[in-house]
């Protein structure tokens, strides 16, 4: 017998040894196989979800991403949801930070699209001496100022007396020329929005020619549009009316008056179209039960809503509206009315109400894009925004401007109204911050004197009331 001679089972042999081998490597590589396709389609998987997370995000920061100038700043504002309101309420009620813009609010972007559409247009050519004029109650001109520099214009703006004095610190502060005017009706010759007009207008003529009565030399040039004015200094004009010519340099090079009319203007419009209203609907993920927004030219509401309808036409678009403006009879009733503009009974002559920047007294081109378009509409009263805006600060730290305040209230009466309460998604504009509203909103003093309580329980109140018709 041989040390360590191994005695194998009987049952053992060549062939129990192939299979059992055969059996090993091909278990081996079924693992291997299977392992390697779930890696893979686990990889495919991510790179998918990390694609379309990339394809509705409206903003994506790289370390690299540089903006160009002010102008790159404008837009892409993130939306912030309304903790205190959502929690509340059963919903998600979203603001989009348009005060995060560099001019402080949304009218950045309709200055911005303004100004590029008359140089795509031909009719601004930067570094000429050219100066944009606007009629406004001060928003609008801030960030008209702030573009105008950065694009190489002068800005004339005109405005009521009684808006607040930061609106007009910022206007000086940017270098424009800041007039200032006693409130009167659109009829009036001597409303802001009107005297702006005029002043483009006059801004094109010679001293001689404005001294001349028979004189009919025309310095407007032809934009194909009743509410465009532009006008040149220039002397190669025509008595009928002159054609702007791409290839007359004493025409391009020598200044301008521009009349921006962004009441009137449908860049206005189309800033929010074409902007506001898709980067709401991206950051969202196309899910936006109702739009609340009020309406100072009617740009914002038209622009983003028919946005929102071309897309959902389930999408409820909803009109904040403030005392003494004639926008909520237009819309029940048919008819622009209020009967706070009764003679006799109004503080101001535009809109009787601290809130700065929306509400109006009559049809705009902008507000006609948005009146069939809005589903429901709710008169805001001075002492809801003012408790709204107090309520904001205490619950979420959120420093907002008057109009922004109503915004708010507006969207708690619609939730109510509509009883929803199952996370449905309403989104509104924070249209400016607090910091423009020192001197008369945020201004207990001057809110005693004008008989407005500070009571930010009136919208604990408006919160717990029993779900009905508000």
């Amino acid at each position: 017998m041989k040390l360590f001679e191994l005695t194998l089972p009987p049952w053992y042999s060549n062939a129990v040894v192939r299979h059992i081998t055969f059996g090993i490597l091909i278990g081996f590589t079924l693992s291997v196989t299977s392992t390697s396709i779930s890696s893979y389609w686990r990889s495919r998987r991510r790179q998918s979800l990390s694609q379309e997370q990339n394809d509705l995000r409206p903003i994506e920061l790289r370390s690299n991403e540089v903006v160009r100038g002010v102008t790159g700043l404008i837009g892409n504002t993130p939306l912030v949801r309304i903790d205190s309101l959502s929690n509340a309420l059963g919903v998600e009620i979203l603001g989009k930070a348009e005060f995060l813009n560099p001019g402080g609010s949304v009218k950045d972007r309709v200055a911005l699209r303004i100004i590029e559409d008359a140089e795509r247009q031909g009719l601004l050519h930067p570094h000429t001496g050219s100066r944009i004029f606007e009629g406004t109650v001060g928003s609008t001109g801030i960030s008209i100022a702030t573009i105008a520099k950065a694009r190489g214009y002068d800005t004339t703006i005109i405005m009521p007396d009684d808006v607040a004095q930061e609106k007009v610190n910022a206007l000086q502060a940017l270098g424009a020329d800041v007039q200032r005017v006693r409130p009167a009706s659109i009829v009036d010759k001597k409303q802001y929005v009107n005297i702006a007009r005029r002043a483009a207008i006059e801004f094109g003529r010679s001293d001689i020619t404005k001294g001349l009565e028979d004189a009919h030399t025309s310095h407007e040039l032809n934009t194909g549009s009743a509410s465009v004015v532009v006008t040149t200094t220039s002397s190669h004009v025509n008595a009928e009316g002159t054609i702007d010519d791409p290839m007359d340099e004493d025409l391009l090079s020598k200044p301008r008056g521009f009349f921006a009319d962004q009441f009137e203007n449908r860049s206005n419009f189309e800033a929010h179209y074409d902007g506001t209203g898709p980067e709401i609907w991206r950051q969202t993920n196309s899910h936006v039960d109702g739009f609340v927004s009020g309406a100072g030219t009617g740009g914002t509401i038209a622009g983003i809503g028919q946005f929102f309808k071309s897309k959902n036409e389930e999408v409820q678009v909803v009109l904040a509206d403030p005392e003494g403006s004639g926008l909520y009879n237009k819309v029940k009733h048919g008819v622009m009315y209020d009967r706070r503009e009764a003679e006799g009974t109004k503080r101001r002559h535009q809109v009787d109400t601290v809130v700065e920047g929306i509400g109006i007294n009559r049809m705009t081109n902008n507000i006609d894009l948005g009146i069939p378009i809005i589903d429901d509409v709710f008169r805001i009263t001075d002492v809801e925004a003012v408790a709204m805006s107090r309520y904001l600060v205490h619950n979420d730290g959120l420093f907002l401007g008057s109009s922004s305040a109503c915004n708010l209230v507006a969207c708690v009466k619609f939730v109510k109204k509509m009883r929803w309460r199952e996370g449905q998604t309403l989104v509104t504009i924070l249209c400016d911050s607090g910091n423009r509203h020192y001197s008369k909103f945020w201004n207990d003093e001057y809110l005693r004197k004008a008989n407005i309580p500070v009571d930010r329980s009136i919208i604990d109140d408006l919160i717990a009331k029993p779900d009905s018709g508000v």
